[in-house]
């Protein structure tokens, strides 16, 4: 079984620069399990790991898409194996480092996307009431019948809500459950599965911090200097945290002091969710920074040891 490190844990905990410091350790390669560092111009607002960063590690799924295309999860998965073949081609150990645990779930256990039915009618039907009632109202129908996916996927990833009232239109069940089915697969990978977090005062604190950070680097020209190229909110990259808050405020539906703050409380709230997540997975290893003091250096030796008993590194 070819080996797989898994960095996974909620936003702005630090996954970047640990996910490096590993890979300089035992010759790895990254694969960014992001949603949004794929794609080109958007640097900022997804605090994308940029080239002086990367230490001369290489890095896959960064900057590959315009933002005009559509990224999701069989997309993902299709790209991430492709860094894979190429990574293990090179000798080298590929670490997916990111928050979205539903495209690290997809690809290590080789979740079959392709025999999924679609009804394009319904589908219709439901963005059509998305569009009249608002994403909220959309979310709402997931409550009674899939509440784990209503707790996962948010209000306003209204394509992954669609799919999931579609897919239980289809066949009766939620795809919650499907999905826990195909999670039932052994992965075909000898993997460690690491998710990094922190105390939630902490974590937050650093969220709000780093929001702070976009705006100092220039987050209101970034998203400027996109919609000035012909991008708009009906594409699926600038639905991106941050981006769509900051086309609120260029439209004037709202202050800069008000897009901030929502931006801010948006990204706590999906720091929650991603951890929610991420506790539902089986075989996680969980590196939680106040039982190291926050030491880095210490946080790397124990993922060092686990990788080494393993058998994912060797002495």
């Amino acid at each position: 079984m070819k080996p797989l490190v898994i960095l996974a844990g909620p936003t702005a905990v630090g996954k970047t620069e640990l996910s490096i410091r590993l890979a300089k350790k035992i010759n790895g390669a990254i694969i960014s399990a992001d949603s949004m560092q794929v794609y080109k111009y958007m640097d900022i607002g997804s605090a994308k790991v940029m080239p002086e960063e990367m230490q001369g590690v290489p890095h896959y799924l960064i900057d590959c898409l315009e933002p005009a295309e559509s990224f999701n999860i069989v997309r993902f998965q299709q790209m991430a194996k492709a860094a894979l073949d190429t990574i293990y081609a090179k000798g080298q150990i590929p670490i997916v480092a990111g928050g979205t645990g539903f495209y690290i779930q997809a690809l290590l256990y080789d979740i079959d996307f392709s025999e999924q039915d679609c009804d394009e009618a319904y589908r219709r039907e439901l963005a059509d009431f998305a569009r009249e009632h608002g994403n909220d109202a959309l979310h709402e129908k997931l409550r009674e019948i899939d509440p784990v996916s209503y707790d996962t996927i948010h209000a306003n990833n209204s394509k992954r809500v669609i799919r999931a009232l579609e897919y239980y239109h289809i066949t009766g069940k939620p795809i919650s459950a499907h999905n826990e089915e195909e999670h039932q697969k052994n992965s075909p990978y000898n993997y460690a599965y690491f998710v990094l977090t922190d105390d939630r005062k902490k974590l937050y604190e650093r969220i709000d911090r780093r929001v702070d950070l976009m705006m100092e680097k220039g987050l209101v020209e970034e998203v400027k200097a996109l919609y000035d190229k012909g991008y708009r909110r009906d594409m699926v990259s600038m639905q991106g945290l941050g981006y769509k808050e900051i086309l609120d405020y260029l439209e004037g539906k709202c202050t800069l002091e008000e897009a901030v703050y929502v931006i801010k409380r948006e990204t706590r709230h999906f720091a929650k969710r991603q951890l929610t997540w991420f506790r539902r997975e089986r075989d996680v290893i969980w590196l939680n920074r106040p039982d190291f003091a926050g030491d880095d250096s210490a946080i790397l030796n124990q993922m060092l040891q686990m990788l080494y008993e393993k058998g994912i590194i060797h002495a």
